[in-house]
């Protein structure tokens, strides 16, 4: 696929995983439109009774993980806490790594909400993006275990992940986007985004390893969300 068409259709995936408005100006909850796993990728949309099975065994994975870190999460735990039957848990999610992904899509997704009811203040795009991403590391912050699970997680996923790791990937995404107050944003935007979002995600490793302070966090956040001044089209 061409880099353009590839840029495009990753503007088209964020752009889908941004809340809904509601005519009140509020955040929606977007459908659930993911289908009970069985060791592919989601293809058809979940029922009531599915999602909130679903949310039962996200909510369960994010506690646990809060108590004691990734070696807490253990399946058959995460099955008696959200009642669920083993076997079950295993059709929506295969492994530990895929539940600890797809919880952290879920808590980027109640950040995202989050941020919405109380944008950032910044007067350029560049200081709204940093102020936004401080914010949800900050809220990482204030649960280290659980945030510490989530990021091994992702850093151990392998290819079999990828339909868990892209949904990180298209909400971090969209949270930059919607700080940037960008509905079509171009390749280079795409382009600096996509580095910000890899840089954010370093940052959460080197702080949680104990390599670096959050002030280093917030000099590096806002060093490289100037990519964004950058990459603004000449008549901005």
């Amino acid at each position: 696929m061409p880099a353009e068409a590839k840029l495009d259709k990753a503007a088209k995936a964020a752009k889908a995983a941004r809340p809904a408005k509601t005519e009140a100006g509020g955040a929606r909850p977007a459908a659930a439109t993911g289908s009970v796993r069985a060791g592919g990728p989601p293809s058809a949309p979940l029922t009531e009774r599915q999602e909130a099975r679903r949310r039962r065994i996200l909510h369960a994975s994010a506690q646990l993980a809060s108590r004691g870190g990734f070696d807490a999460v253990q399946m058959r735990e995460v099955a008696e806490t959200s009642q669920v039957a083993l076997g079950t848990l295993y059709r929506y999610f295969p492994s530990k790594i895929h539940l600890l992904v797809a919880t952290m899509q879920d808590q980027l997704e109640h950040m995202h909400g989050t941020l919405r009811k109380k944008p950032p203040a910044g007067e350029t795009a560049a200081e709204r993006v940093a102020e936004t991403l401080m914010r949800a590391f900050r809220a990482l912050q204030r649960e280290p275990h659980l945030a510490d699970a989530m990021v091994r997680a992702l850093t151990f996923a392998d290819r079999s992940v990828s339909p868990e790791v892209d949904q990180v990937s298209r909400q971090t995404t969209a949270i930059i986007l919607d700080a940037m107050g960008l509905d079509d944003p171009t390749p280079d935007q795409l382009s600096a985004v996509r580095v910000i979002g890899h840089t954010w995600h370093s940052a959460l490793i080197t702080w949680l390893s104990g390599r670096a302070s959050i002030a280093q966090v917030k000099i590096d956040i806002e060093m490289v969300c100037r990519l964004i001044d950058l990459t603004a089209p000449a008549d901005a």
